[in-house]
């Protein structure tokens, strides 16, 4: 498996970080509402700490698969 540092998307170099943290910022937009419904925010003590967690989790995650 090859770990590609920069992409090449039509011309414009992106770094590969900055899509990972797009996909990231995509997954918590949807996990936001699934979590408001479950009722996990009842339980989280410091709510931007927490999505700030989830956020470098995904980040990793996304860096591992990708």
């Amino acid at each position: 498996m090859e770990l590609r540092a920069v992409l090449d998307i039509d011309g414009l170099l992106v770094s590969s970080f900055l899509v990972h943290a797009g996909l990231a910022i995509v997954t918590l937009l949807v996990l936001n509402p699934i979590l408001a419904k479950v009722g996990a925010r009842r339980v989280i003590w410091n709510l931007p700490l927490a999505e700030f967690g989830l956020f470098v989790c995904l980040i990793g995650l996304y860096t591992i698969l990708l």
